[in-house]
């Protein structure tokens, strides 16, 4: 194993990072399943690095904004500079949690009430106060200058697009004029039988159809009514087309049949760039077309209703009759009788990227699931939203896009790198969710579909439902800042805090004792700020504060009540109000997430990390290693922290660390890097705006009294419910982001924080919440 120097902060931390081959993501769109022709034995996963490159910077939105556009284009755009994204082409979806309103500050306070954030997302980072344009510097979205002649909001809701016009006459447009402007019911969307004859669906007496099979259904339709999403593949016979591959979805997005099926005739072309079929998966197949009716026709209710896209050709190939169809290549229906691809209202609708070209062949599950939104989404917004999008045009100008790219393909992929991420959405063909409170602030663009929220519940309630279908999302929740004095008390108290947490009382011990021998002993547990002799007692006792936090709690959990000469001393922090829940922070800080695998080990020399080279192999699952230097002297420290993958590789190298005859010593990380560096940051005075008075008792038992409700930490442990409920939402594959931009304005001027994480298969909830 080998070790090699990344980066050096200005705070004086050395990041040593394991060296790893990277194999570059293909230039794609937001991925949704992984690639049919992945040979590993393991499906490839998209996942972060374990430790940013910048782990005491802080991030700017610039930076942000790179791993968000690496995120939705891959190879197109250059890496992000920051941290790793690898497997990028195996995201399913990018979400962005932006809670507007909150600080670093915010966090801190109320650690223990983000329960879920810290114990859920690994990787975090500063930020900067925000400016004016943090939206726009992280995503591209401009704040709103009114544009005459656009609507603003659509009931509730703002379709920012800069496709309609004044002039468009929605009257003309062929789904008004088959369903008028109101929403309309589930029955209303069904095929008449007129259109499936003109449509050439399968009918009993038509031509052809003489051996086709009807399914049981003959219930009575309502609005009611369970649907179905129905996908086919087929191939080429002697005989014609003959079904291969069946997949059947229900409403709520559970695939219940999904087969491949065996042709009875000869096959001459098993349209593998379609159906992605080819004969060595077919041969051992024992399913025919007679297995596949017998089973529809016992699963499907009497009322069922089937989805599908083209629906007709579905039919023919089940050779099944069925009375109840929704056809969304009729439904979304353009003038002169225009039908759309499925691809294409998939990308304009929803959002949705499928049927990617990279891939080998469609997938019949995600086609079908993607009819049932189609159908999901023409009954919540109605059919006026349809014609609003004008997707006459929207399909011009895909036609264009797509002529005008022919050669750049020749060319190979193009670096964007002064694209916005809204921009990279749009040459995707994706659409971007905004749901907010605060849709004033807003410009129009072509491809954001900005949902106005009149409170952050309902915020919380919309994004449960619409995130889901858009590949990228951004969610705004809007918090009341802290107010200036309240956020000087609140910084003056956790300096006051955290000082009086790496402090300790150490003794007693015998009048005459030798103190040089004691600061070794003391300074052995990591790095010392000041030795205090305590002149208030009989016998001497010591007043240690350390630098980081895990120093004074390897002290007290290694000298406490050990013999020193001739004296048994007790090691203990001292007795305040900041103090008094001290064991149970620590507790839950070595529970953080961003600490789950991370040691701290002190006592070491200069030629540490060569010591460690040697013996690196006792080590495995070591991934970085961070060596803190002083500012001043650019000296390294006698402490480091060891990142490893797991939890139990970094107990196991401590089991062995303090085995080994290397007089080292260790435990556990508690505090991040960017914590003590923010903490070295916040002012140990409180800076007092003019005309304000800090007026004691704490001013925040004052606030809590008066409005318990609204009170910060109320607000903070909420917040945390939201995301937490949010984010179990999400499908596996999502990369998540938290941000807490900070505030810059006249509640005062405090950094952000980010937080991180790609929502993994099978996560099992957390355990419940606790204020």
């Amino acid at each position: 194993m080998e070790l090699e120097t990344e980066m050096e902060t200005e705070t004086g931390t050395e990041t040593e990072t394991i060296p790893r081959k990277r194999k570059g993501a293909p230039n794609s769109a937001l991925a949704t399943e992984p690639d049919l022709e992945d040979k590993e034995p393991k499906a490839k996963k998209a996942r972060l690095s374990s430790i940013l490159f910048a782990e005491n910077d802080v991030i700017t939105p610039k930076q942000l904004c790179e791993l968000l556009k690496y995120a939705v284009l891959g190879k197109s755009t250059p890496e992000p500079s920051w941290c790793q994204l690898l497997h990028q082409n195996h995201l399913n979806n990018v979400v962005v949690f932006i809670l507007k309103g909150m600080s670093q500050l915010h966090f801190y306070r109320f650690y223990l009430e983000f329960r879920f954030l810290r114990k859920t997302f690994r990787h975090k980072f500063s930020l900067p106060p925000p400016t004016s344009r943090f939206l726009f510097d992280i995503i591209g979205l401009q704040r709103k200058k009114l544009v005459r002649g656009f609507p603003r909001t659509i009931k509730g809701r703002s379709l920012t697009s800069g496709i309609l016009k004044p002039s468009i006459n929605l009257q003309n447009d062929p789904i008004i004029q088959k369903y008028g402007c109101e929403k309309v019911g589930l029955t209303r969307c069904l095929l008449t039988k007129r259109e499936m004859e003109t449509f050439h669906f399968p009918l009993q007496g038509s031509p052809n159809c003489e051996n086709f099979i009807l399914t049981k259904c003959n219930g009575f339709i309502t609005d009611n009514s369970p649907l179905f999403g129905l996908n086919c593949e087929m191939c080429l016979t002697s005989k014609g087309r003959e079904l291969t591959r069946i997949s059947l979805v229900a409403e709520g997005g559970h695939c219940i049949v999904d087969e491949l099926v065996k042709p009875d005739f000869k096959i001459l072309d098993y349209f593998t760039s379609f159906s992605g079929i080819t004969e060595k998966i077919l041969n051992p197949v024992p399913t025919k077309l007679k297995d596949v009716q017998t089973l529809l026709r016992q699963l499907l209710p009497l009322d069922a209703v089937l989805v599908g896209h083209s629906l007709d050709s579905d039919l023919r190939v089940l050779k099944m009759i069925h009375p109840y169809v929704i056809d969304t290549s009729l439904l979304y229906i353009g003038k002169q009788h225009r039908r759309f691809k499925l691809r294409f209202l998939a990308k304009v609708i929803l959002g949705k990227d499928i049927q990617c070209p990279d891939k080998l062949g469609h997938d019949t599950i995600e086609d079908a699931r993607t009819t049932l939104e189609l159908v999901r989404y023409f009954l919540k917004y109605g059919p006026k939203k349809i014609a609003e999008l004008n997707l006459e045009a929207l399909a011009s100008r895909e036609e264009l896009k797509a002529a005008s790219q022919e050669p750049e393909k020749k060319g190979g992929p193009t670096k964007l790198p002064n694209m916005s991420v809204l921009e990279c959405l749009d040459s995707m063909g994706q659409k971007l969710l905004f749901l907010t409170r605060d849709i004033d602030e807003l410009s129009s663009s072509r491809n954001c579909l900005t949902i106005k929220c009149s409170s952050n519940k309902e915020v919380l309630e919309e994004a449960k439902v619409e995130v889901p279908l858009f590949p990228f999302s951004i969610v705004q929740f809007s918090f009341e800042p802290f107010s200036p004095i309240f956020a000087d008390e609140v910084k003056q108290s956790m300096k006051t805090k955290w000082t009086e947490m790496s402090t300790v009382y150490a003794g007693p011990f015998v009048k005459n004792c030798n103190i040089g021998p004691l600061k070794k002993m003391f300074k052995s547990m990591g790095p010392v700020q000041s030795v205090t002799l305590v002149l208030e007692t009989f016998r001497p006792y010591f007043c240690v504060q350390y630098e980081v936090l895990e120093a004074a709690q390897l002290a007290i959990e290694t000298m406490n009540g050990i013999l020193v000469e001739g004296s048994y001393i007790k090691v203990h922090r001292p007795v305040t109000e900041f103090t008094l829940e001290c064991d149970s922070l620590v507790h839950e800080l070595e529970q953080d997430c961003e600490n789950q695998g991370t040691i701290y080990v002190t006592g070491f020399g200069k030629a540490f990390k060569e010591h460690l080279l040697e013996h690196s192999s006792l080590f495995p699952g070591l991934e970085a290693m961070i060596l803190p230097k002083d500012v001043k002297s650019r000296q390294q420290k006698n402490y480091c922290f060891l990142k490893f993958k797991s939890r139990d590789s970094a107990q196991v190298a401590l089991e062995i660390l303090k085995g080994k005859d290397w007089k080292l010593k260790g435990r556990h990380a508690l505090t991040p890097m960017h914590l003590q560096t923010w903490l070295k940051d916040i002012h140990p005075e409180p800076a007092m705006p003019s005309g304000l008075q800090l007026v004691p008792p704490l001013l925040e038992k004052h606030v809590f009294q008066i409005a318990e409700e609204n009170h910060p930490r109320i607000v903070a442990w909420r917040c945390n419910r939201k995301i937490e409920k949010l984010y179990h939402c999400l499908s596996p594959g999502t990369l998540c982001l938290i941000l807490m931009p900070g505030t810059n304005n006249t509640f005062g001027l405090h950094p952000g924080l980010g937080l991180m994480k790609i929502k993994e298969e099978e996560e099992s909830d957390p355990p419940g919440l606790g204020v």
